[in-house]
Parts: C-alpha cells; structure tokens; sequence
C-alpha cells in the first residue's frame, strides 16, 4: 500500500520528495540497528568467527562458564570449546556438519546463569555442551522447558545429577569429595575442610564425611569462609587448630575454594609455622600443577598433599588427542591449561557430542534426536580418560541424591617432588561411599 501510494505522487511534489528521504533514512537507521544488535548478540554469545546460526547442515551448541569475576573462573572452558569448533570444522566436521559453538558469560550469578540459557533457547542450540555453573537450578529450567539437553557440566551442583535432561560425564564434586574421604580416612588424624559459605559449599562436608566414615574416622571439622574473600587468615587459624587436636597423628586441612585456594594457602603458610605439621588433600579444580608450582613446587606446602580427581593425571598420554588439537588451534592462548579440570572435562562432553552426531548417520540433528540417542543406550568410549560412559536406566548408580550420576569413578594423586603424580593406578569407584550419604 505505501508503496502504490509513492508511485502515484508526483516526483516533483517537495512533500513526496521529503517523505520518500525520510522513509529511506528511517529504514537505513532500522537496518543499521537490527545490525547493531545482532553484532552485540554476537559478541554477548561470543559465535565463533567465520560461523553463523544453527540451520541446514550446521550444529549449533552453547558453552558457558564464568569469566572476569572476583570468585571462580573458567575462561578455558569457552576457549577449549571454541578450539574444538575451529578443529573439527577444518577436519570435515562433525560427520559432515558444521558445528557453531556460542559461549556465554554465567558471571558467577543466577541472573547471568538463567540469562545464557534463554540465549541457549532462542538461538535454537541442540545442547549445552560443556560447561561451568554453580546456579543449575537457574539454568537448567529454561533447559528443560525447550527440551535442550545438558551434556558434561562440570558437576558442581546437586541439580546436574537430578534433572532427566542432564548427562553428566563425570563424578562431580560428590565423588571427588567422597574419593578423598576416603583416603585421608585411612592416613589422617585431625580433618578440617574449608569450604564455600554458598548452597553449593553446603553439600561439600557431608560428602567428605562419607568418605571418612568408610575410612573409620570421625567427620572433619567444618570451616567456611566468603566465595570471594581476600584474606583467610581466621579460616586457617580454624583450620589449623581443628586438624592438630590429636597429638598422635598427622592432621589433614582440606581447602575447597576453587580458584581461592591458593590465597587461603598464603595463610595458611605463613600460620603453620606456629602449629603442629599437618598434610594437605583438595580436588581437582582446586588444586592443578599450575598452583603447585606458583606456590613453589617442591618447596610448596602442597608437598605430600593427597588430590583426587575425575580423570588420569595431565601427563598421562590419554589426553595426547586434546592437546594436539590445543596445538594446532590454540598456541599461545594462555586461558586453555590442558591440566586444568574444566579444560579436561569440556574436551570429554564434546568427544560425547562427536559420538552423538556419529551415532544418528545421516538424521537429522537436533535436541531431540541427541536426547533419544543418549537415553537409548548410545555408549561413548572417551579413550580411557573415563570408563566407557552409557546413561540408560540401569546405567544409573543407587544413589538417591544423585539419580543421574554413572560414573563413580575418580583418580587418586599425591604431589611428590612437586609433582602431580598417580598414587594408585587407574582409577577408584566410590559409589558405595556415595550411596551412604543418603542414610546421613
């Protein structure tokens, strides 16, 4: 209709002339805006250069963790995910798709956390791959409305082993707790954990005194501190007066502050020399090479600390695969540390992904059909990094907590010479130890 009525206005008339300038400015500021905000969509989601939204032969997924915040961080998480785009794309794809990767910034809150799925919903993305987030049960409900399956978080809440759309690969902070419980059970007198004063920190000391208890020891001492403190000094002074109540034997202090570790451990250093000598234990995620070697290797006061972990250690010849693909994709980008466990874990969920895709030929691929192949008894090989991960009904482990966890399974290391090393060969299952935290 606007346009028969331009057509008929006489093209000399200054009024047509005017508003046929001002509809054409007005629909270039349109287009210029709608460009605005899809480049700002773009940048928010953080595409992958050179790739578009999920349609015809394309994948589309979502990765997010949380970033530039004054708690945890896992940067590498996004930045693996992105290499794995890059280098799958150069290699044919993921049978003969394209594979979009867009990340998202949790920012360590749930309004951040919700916010990144209901970009996961509206970008249409076949799962969320990967990823890192303390606020499930902000996340996982937009999830679950849109029928979008959660592949490899990296376990840190209660809700990712209970949701039906959920498919961890691995044991999450349940077993690495549990696993370390274990160990210090046996070797141990005095324990303190020190741990996150959040919902998520809350679960912590019930799954480390599971451990103790089938070590028949006495549950550690419960000390908590600020997700984003800058000084624990009375945590350590806790911790330390806790864990050298037995005068017979060797305390343990256990810090389980992710990347806040290595502050609490300043404290702790400097505070030490005034107690009895303890060990150390932690987990994976807060405990890497990396640290052990900023805190002085050898000289460290992670020196003979017990750490357990998910998967084999980072020397161990497994991950030869992902750091090849760090090689080629990503030197020099100093956010991915092939020992860091978020960076491990987002290599596994995608080697899950690949499997998925493979596993449906030439269907066609969406939340939907991935969902279907993971419920229907799909097994995916991980090339030793886990056992072979399956997630059908009987796959499940008896633990009502955690319905949907199927791997119990951790790695048992030791730091000796300043090294992160194997202390038992393979790995140790631990579902029996998690099965009891429900008669607690």
């Amino acid at each position: 209709m606007t346009g028969s009525r331009r057509t008929s206005s006489s093209p000399t008339s200054p009024g047509a002339v005017r508003k046929a300038g001002s509809r054409r400015v007005r629909n270039a500021l349109l287009s210029a805006g709608a460009m605005v905000a899809c480049a700002s969509m773009a940048a928010a989601c953080g595409i992958v250069p050179g790739t578009t939204g999920g349609s015809g032969d394309s994948i589309t997924v979502m990765t997010w963790a949380p970033q530039d915040t004054s708690a945890t961080n896992k940067p590498g998480m996004p930045a693996m995910a992105r290499a794995y785009a890059r280098w799958i794309n150069s290699h044919g794809g993921l049978n003969g798709h394209k594979l979009n990767v867009l990340t998202c910034n949790d920012h360590n809150d749930y309004v951040s956390a919700a916010k990144c799925a209901r970009i996961a919903v509206k970008r249409k993305v076949v799962a969320v791959v990967g990823s890192y987030s303390q606020f499930a049960s902000s996340f996982l409900s937009p999830l679950e409305s849109a029928g979008i399956p959660y592949i490899g978080g990296y376990g840190l809440t209660d809700d990712e082993f209970k949701s039906v759309l959920s498919y961890p690969v691995n044991g999450g902070q349940p077993a690495l707790l549990a696993g370390l419980g274990e160990e210090l059970g046996r070797n141990c007198g005095g324990v303190a954990l020190v741990r996150p004063d959040t919902v998520a920190g809350d679960q912590l000391p019930v799954l480390l005194d599971a451990g103790l208890t089938a070590g028949n020891h006495s549950s550690a001492a419960d000390v908590r501190a600020a997700e984003d403190a800058t000084s624990f000094d009375a945590q350590a002074q806790q911790a330390l007066q806790k864990a050298t109540t037995d005068p017979q034997k060797k305390g343990c202090v256990v810090p389980s502050l992710d990347e806040r570790t290595g502050t609490f451990m300043d404290s702790f250093r400097r505070l030490s020399t005034e107690y009895p000598a303890v060990r150390t234990g932690s987990v994976l995620g807060s405990v890497d090479q990396s640290i052990i070697n900023q805190s002085g290797g050898a000289s460290s006061p992670y020196e003979g600390a017990y750490i357990t972990g998910w998967y084999p250690e980072a020397t161990d010849p497994h991950w030869d695969p992902m750091k090849k693909v760090i090689r080629e994709e990503a030197f020099g980008d100093n956010r991915i540390d092939p020992a860091d466990a978020g960076v491990q874990t987002t290599w596994i969920a995608y080697t899950v992904l690949k499997k998925v895709v493979e596993s449906l030929g030439g269907g066609e691929v969406t939340a939907s059909t991935i969902r279907s192949a993971l419920d229907n008894g799909l097994q995916v090989d991980t090339g030793g990094l886990t056992p072979p991960l399956r997630w059908r009904f009987q796959d499940l482990t008896a633990v009502i907590d955690y319905p949907r966890l199927i791997n119990s399974d951790v790695t048992l290391q030791v730091v000796r010479q300043g090294q992160l090393v194997a202390a038992t060969k393979g790995f140790v299952n631990v579902s029996k130890t998690l099965e009891s935290t429900a008669l607690q």
